[in-house]
């Protein structure tokens, strides 16, 4: 019946991905660079958690348009212009490590979260950082436009620990200026910094320290307003979860061997995560 009713609803929304899909058009999937484990490139081709769950989506598309050959295009983007990037309709779902908050609801849809995190610091493990009074006078790195930096800029003020702090364009430029000790930190969704660590050269040269910063709901973004769209993005969402299957999924990508080096980041799902997927929902606070 749902599908019925997201069939009929294509031309009532003239304007909506269904529609432009169902007269030929592609699926434009937005994906990151280096999110890892959510949407990275390896050997130019975007992969990851979110990825394999905008997949998803994107057979599903097919299915209730009617178009089994729909072609899927990808768009890498950046924490700075992703939000843009769905908003203008060059994307239409945005699959990395995006936080669904009230700032970015004003501005685009998210359907339910596939992750929830939380902001902490990634230090090199011989140095002597372990909370975030250790980061006083210290030179810390974020990645432009996301929350985590908001959140280390309000704690720096605050606390008046006077931290420098830079923006970097994206979490692989953050995590380069640590690894050339060109800072001291990086701040950013513990998540993504073990990703990153575990990928580096010597995992065992970097750690994670300090209490959690924030604590965000990670969802996949799409255009706001359109109705027929959302409707087809939460009801396969709530598939996957209902029947179990984004747990494999969740499992393929943080508890055993991922690309490109094949490690693993043994990170199991959450209490928070577990209990957030037994009612989904996609107006969350912050």
């Amino acid at each position: 019946m749902c599908l019925g009713m997201l069939a009929c609803s294509l031309s009532a929304n003239a304007e909506g991905v269904l529609d432009r899909v169902a007269k030929g058009g592609a699926l434009v999937i937005a994906h990151r660079d280096a999110s890892i484990p959510f949407s990275y490139v390896v050997d130019g081709k975007p992969i990851g958690y979110a990825m394999d769950l905008c997949l998803r989506l994107a057979d599903q598309v097919r299915k209730v348009t009617g178009t089994p050959n729909m072609e899927v295009k990808y768009l890498q983007v950046t924490s700075e212009n992703r939000v843009e990037k769905v908003k203008s309709g060059k994307a239409d779902l945005e699959c990395g490590s995006t936080t669904n908050n009230a700032a970015r609801r004003k501005e685009v849809d998210f359907t339910f979260a596939h992750f929830i995190t939380g902001a902490r610091i990634l230090v090199k493990s011989a140095g002597k950082i372990e909370r975030v009074e250790d980061l006083e006078k210290k030179k810390v790195v974020s990645t432009k436009g996301t929350t985590p930096l908001a959140a280390v800029e309000q704690m720096n003020r605050a606390r008046y620990l006077q931290m420098n702090i830079v923006a970097a364009p994206d979490h692989g430029a953050a995590f380069d200026m640590l690894q050339k000790g060109e800072a001291d930190a990086f701040v950013m969704d513990d998540v993504l910094l073990a990703g990153l660590a575990s990928n580096s050269a010597d995992p065992k040269e970097f750690k994670i320290v300090g209490r959690f910063l924030t604590t965000e709901p990670l969802a996949i973004m799409l255009p706001k307003g359109d109705a027929a769209f959302k409707s087809l993005v939460d009801a396969e969402m709530r598939r996957l979860i209902s029947s179990g299957e984004v747990n494999k999924i969740y499992d393929k990508w943080f508890n055993k061997p991922i690309p490109p080096k094949q490690r693993i980041l043994n990170l199991p799902a959450s209490y928070l995560l577990k209990d957030f997927w037994k009612y989904p929902t996609d107006q969350l606070p912050g």
